[in-house]
């Protein structure tokens, strides 16, 4: 089992920037990808960035490319989400995933193959 803690949301303006973080202890190494996805009001939950190790693949959503970075610190391990030009339509609850099973690429932006999952934290961007 993997416990997950996530922080760094809160609010910012339009065009502002956070970065999340999420501290992984438990079994965290035996992880092999972890993720971001994020769930706004009325809306189903989104992809939003994952990266894999140890070959270090990335993936990110559309709507966030060019814009929000992930990277992990294996020391502390931790992932974060560097999140730059934020947007109203960022507003969400970001929950980090871990995956204990090598996913595939295409695998890597779907929830059920993620069996870890921090409680989220509130990022909010205003107009």
């Amino acid at each position: 089992q993997v416990s997950l803690v996530e922080s760094g949301g809160g609010l910012v303006q339009a065009g502002g920037s956070l970065r999340l973080s999420c501290a992984a202890s438990g079994r965290a190494d035996s992880t092999s990808v972890m993720a971001w996805f994020r769930q706004a009001p009325g809306k189903e939950r989104e992809f939003v960035a994952a990266t894999r190790w140890p070959d270090v693949i990335t993936k990110y959503a559309d709507s966030v490319k060019g814009r929000f970075t992930i990277s992990r610190d294996i020391a502390k391990n931790t992932v974060y989400l560097q999140m730059n030009s934020l947007k109203p339509e960022d507003t969400a609850v970001y929950q980090c995933a871990a995956a204990t099973l090598w996913l595939s690429l295409g695998a890597m932006s779907a929830s059920n193959g993620y069996n870890n999952w921090g409680q989220g934290t509130q990022v909010t961007v205003s107009s």
